[in-house]
């Protein structure tokens, strides 16, 4: 596990194991999230829409939606 220590300008310097595995550049994006008491910080998509294609497929049975539109009418 890599150690990170916070500069007096508010910053941190990601350990490069951490660049390595998420193949991190200089000037990408990180989402950093508080849970409860720990911190999450995770690499920003590039594209959402990719992120969350397919991401309900499955979740309903195969004539769920067809059944429900027709109760509509």
């Amino acid at each position: 596990m890599s150690e990170a220590t916070l500069c007096t300008k508010n910053q941190i310097v990601i350990p490069r194991e951490a660049r390595c595995a998420l193949n991190l550049k200089p000037g990408d994006k990180l989402l950093v999230t508080v849970l409860a008491d720990r911190v999450a910080i995770i690499q920003k998509p590039k594209s959402l829409a990719k992120v969350l294609y397919g991401i309900a497929r499955g979740l309903y049975p195969v004539d769920y939606l067809r059944k429900e539109r027709e109760s509509w009418e």
